[in-house]
């Protein structure tokens, strides 16, 4: 045992040495790897990635500990060219035997190959070069931390560092900081020229970022000049820049207090080869010009209107309404000049997506005599009046084993002059399946069409004037669509028709609301026959169910003894059961109450005539910003207009009545939705990314459940993970049915972004959740939410995935394992389903969150 123990220490020891030696291979003599870097501030070690990011050196990146890319780069052949070249020459003759098997070209170009040099470029490419400590790169850094504090009022600060060499060609950093006392601000004083201006100043001083008592900070003095800038320029001063806000800073003395003159100048103005100094002027509009064409004009004289002291201008004839355009301008006549105004009709009349990108120029007024008027013109350039889409994408799914997509699609632009967009498609699907199911043994033997139509109005179309409520800044629009789908071998081949009335409008920046005034959805199964077909688990358990009682007829059997669906012995069962011509237990009567119960719930047709709400906030500020949150909050209501108009029907089996409109009785539930992402940037490529959902509905009135295509199901990609689709829950049902959903869902996902190298990055993830029944027909005890107790029903995957950044958009592959399986019997739960072969491969496209 001895013996054992010391050969495994040694193995380890020699693994250690090794990889250390390894990772200082392209290390020269006498230099060193950069392997730690500290930074003390009053001697108190500081881990801030603030003060990181100031340091132009930093150790190698690793993936959990391990220096994946050093490594990649260190096992490159460092001239790979030139070792082809000394191996050629190595042995007498080796050179004049490739060149006559090949050819001197050839021999040459070897040397370029991906087998000789390629496979060391990607390695240097993906790989990372050491980290060789630089002592003029230690220096600047050094500089770089006194600066930091400098700018936050250490005006007395002190920095240094130093270097410790450790074995093996390595060394750490420590950077030391002395900050002394902070400068606290004293007295504030305003030194304006022009009077307008500081006129302006004076009103608006108490918002001012920089107030006495304050630690002196450069970021606020920064924010302070953006403020009166903007402020400014918001109200008239066209010519106002930042650069025309200065400060002084008076630190005279030595009682740590700094006294600030806040100082802005004249406008200096330069003409031809001299410069002169003036007031600030502040501009009003004096006209807006807006210049447009129509490129299928064979005319190209010019049209001009005047509408509401707007001049539009067209080469050929004007092909909109002037008010089309002018309610998307903001810069109206005789207003005063405000970058706002400017912002805001860039924004809206991008939002036409009728025009190019809009350019706006200011030009002076040459008719005032004051010289306080700008002419305002604003050039627009006009879209393709057509534009045609087609996609095509082949497809593997649990539906299909291959399917052949594809669409057609037109954009019109401009209907009706009035900047409205008009969207047609179509779209199809065909696919293979060997669903036994499926009568068609034909290659390609499942179909799926449709059609869609919207049409996009810029801005709020509504009988009555809406703009006391959504402002025009709002950026309004409306959507109208109309669609229409229809499925062939596919379930119970649905037909499903939509129509949409949507509100959309961007109340704050970041903040976007949607109200689908109506969204109207029938879905008709073609063939609810199908059912036990299709949903193979509810035949299972009812067939498992029947053979435990020889008293059941043959003529509901089929030639294996099961029951038979063709000739409606499994129908025939469930109604002999529920009239009591077969007398089966307590237990089975109740699951076979449930399966039929079932049935009748996906089987049915459903008009679901909804209005619901949507409201999302963001602090993103762009694409690059990794620190950030959104939240998302959903409520709907269905079935509420229609219970004023619908007529009374009873149900033909006498179980319940229901309220109807053309014969198909109506849904009717209240649904509320809460989601919420968060993203922290931990530097370095990693992120922590979490997201937190909350669903319910809750069905009433015409309704004892919600339908299917409104209902929750748990598992997937951009789900719990450890789950396909449709598998997980209810509650700890286990997953028995073929597709599994409820009407209560909670949701969490956190993971860990990483990047591996190149634009190959991985994570490490953790997904909760579940769904349950509540408030609504399912009464199983196993399935239904039953208060704090049922938060054991909590299922846990976890994983692992891989991600390629094609810049437009993101390949991701997790590999999801079942944690904690709520389905299982409790002692069986924890890490059962975690190995491999039960693993959960998850292929997406872009990130789950």
């Amino acid at each position: 045992m001895r013996n054992k123990t010391t050969k495994i220490a040694l193995i380890i020891l020699s693994g250690l040495v090794l990889y250390s030696c390894s990772l200082v291979k392209r290390v020269p003599e006498g230099k060193h790897l950069l392997e730690k870097v500290d930074i003390t501030v009053n001697g108190e070690k500081k881990n801030e990635d603030a003060l990181k990011d100031l340091l132009y050196q930093q150790p190698n990146s690793d993936l959990l500990g391990y220096h994946l890319r050093l490594h990649m780069y260190n096992l490159a052949t460092p001239n790979a060219d030139s070792s082809y070249h000394a191996w050629l020459d190595r042995k007498p003759g080796r050179h004049e035997r490739m060149r006559k098997l090949l050819s001197e070209k050839q021999v040459q170009r070897l040397s370029k190959s991906f087998i000789v040099s390629g496979f060391s470029n990607f390695l240097k490419k993906t790989g990372e070069p050491p980290v060789i400590i630089d002592i003029s790169r230690v220096k600047k850094s050094r500089n770089r931390l006194f600066a930091y504090y400098y700018k936050q009022g250490y005006f007395r600060a002190g920095a240094g560092f130093r270097i410790d060499t450790l074995p093996d060609k390595r060394a750490s950093i420590t950077y030391d900081v002395i900050t002394g006392k902070p400068y606290i601000l004293d007295s504030i004083n305003a030194y304006i020229e022009t009077p307008a201006l500081d006129s302006l100043y004076n009103r608006t001083q108490k918002a001012s970022v920089i107030k006495k008592g304050q630690q002196y900070n450069e970021v606020n003095f920064t924010a302070e000049r953006e403020r009166i800038t903007n402020y400014f320029r918001n109200h008239g001063a066209y010519y106002f820049q930042q650069n025309n806000v200065t400060y002084i800073v008076d630190t005279i003395g030595n009682d740590y207090k700094a006294n600030i003159d806040l100082i802005v100048d004249n406008e200096s103005v330069r003409q031809g080869d001299s410069t002169y100094v003036r007031p600030f002027k502040l501009y009003k509009i004096s006209k807006v010009n807006i210049y447009t064409t129509n490129p299928t004009s064979e005319n190209q004289a010019i049209d001009s209107t005047s509408y509401n002291g707007f001049n539009v201008y067209s080469t050929g004839k004007l092909n909109y309404r002037p008010k089309a355009i002018t309610d998307a301008v903001f810069v109206t006549p005789g207003s005063t000049y405000s970058d706002f105004r400017r912002t805001y009709t860039s924004r809206s009349l991008s939002n036409l997506r009728v025009f190019n990108y809009p350019s706006i120029q200011y030009v002076e007024d040459p008719n005032d005599p004051t010289g306080e008027s700008l002419i305002t013109n604003i050039t627009l350039t006009p879209r393709k009046k057509f534009r045609f889409n087609a996609t095509a994408d082949f497809m593997h799914s649990n539906i299909q084993d291959f399917g052949i997509s594809g669409s057609l699609g037109i954009t019109m632009r401009n209907v009706f002059r009035g900047a409205e967009t008009l969207d047609i498609s179509t779209r199809g699907n065909i696919g293979s399946s060997r669903d036994p199911a499926i009568n068609d043994k034909a290659f390609f033997n499942i179909l799926e069409y449709g059609a869609d139509l919207k049409l996009t109005f810029p801005r709020i179309f509504f009988p009555i004037s809406t703009e006391r409520l959504v402002r025009k800044e709002m950026i309004p629009s409306t959507v109208m669509s109309l669609g229409t789908s229809r499925q062939q071998n596919i379930g119970l081949d649905k037909e499903n028709f939509t129509g949409i009335l949507s509100y959309n409008w961007t109340p704050k920046r970041n903040r976007t609301a949607k109200l689908d005034l109506f969204n109207i959805q029938y879905i008709r199964n073609v063939n609810p026959d199908k059912y036990f077909k299709v949903y193979k688990s509810s035949y299972d358990r009812l067939n498992d169910i029947a053979q435990l009682y020889p008293a059941i007829p043959d003529s509901y059997l089929n030639d294996k003894g099961n029951l038979d669906i063709d000739n409606g012995g499994a129908d025939n069962f469930i109604k002999d059961v529920k009239s009591n011509d077969i007398a089966v237990s307590k237990n089975d009567k109740e699951s076979i109450n449930s399966i039929d119960e079932r049935r009748n719930r996906l089987t049915e047709n459903n008009l679901i005539f909804a209005t619901n709400y949507t409201f999302t906030t963001s602090s993103r500020e762009n694409l690059n910003d990794n620190t950030f949150f959104i939240f998302k909050t959903k409520v709907e209501s269905a079935g509420a207009l229609l219970s004023l108009l619908g007529g009374t029907v009873v149900d033909p089996n006498g179980s319940n009545q229901g309220r109807t409109i053309f014969n198909v009785a109506y849904s009717q539930y209240l649904k509320g939705e809460l989601d919420f992402i968060k993203h922290w940037d931990l530097r370095r490529g990693k992120v922590l990314a979490m997201r937190a959902f909350f669903g319910l509905a809750v069905p009433y009135g015409n309704s004892n459940s919600i339908p299917f295509t409104r209902s929750y199901f748990a598992g997937g990609s951009n789900d719990n993970r450890g789950w396909q689709p449709y598998s997980l829950g209810p509650g700890s049902s286990g997953g028995i049915n073929d597709f599994n959903e409820a009407n209560l869902k909670m949701a969490y996902s956190a993971e860990l972004r990483f990047n591996i190298f190149g634009k190959l990055n991985g994570a490490l993830f953790g997904d909760v959740g579940n769904i349950w029944n509540v408030f609504d027909v399912v009464k199983e005890k196993d399935k239904t939410f039953n208060g704090l107790q049922s938060f054991k029903d909590l299922a846990f995957g976890s994983g692992l995935g891989f991600r390629y950044d094609f810049n437009f958009f993101v390949v991701r592959f997790d590999v999801g394992f079942k944690t904690y399986d709520p389905g299982r019997d409790e002692g069986e739960r924890w890490f059962k389903g975690y190995n491999l072969s039960k693993s959960v491969l998850n292929v997406g496209i872009n990130y789950p969150f």
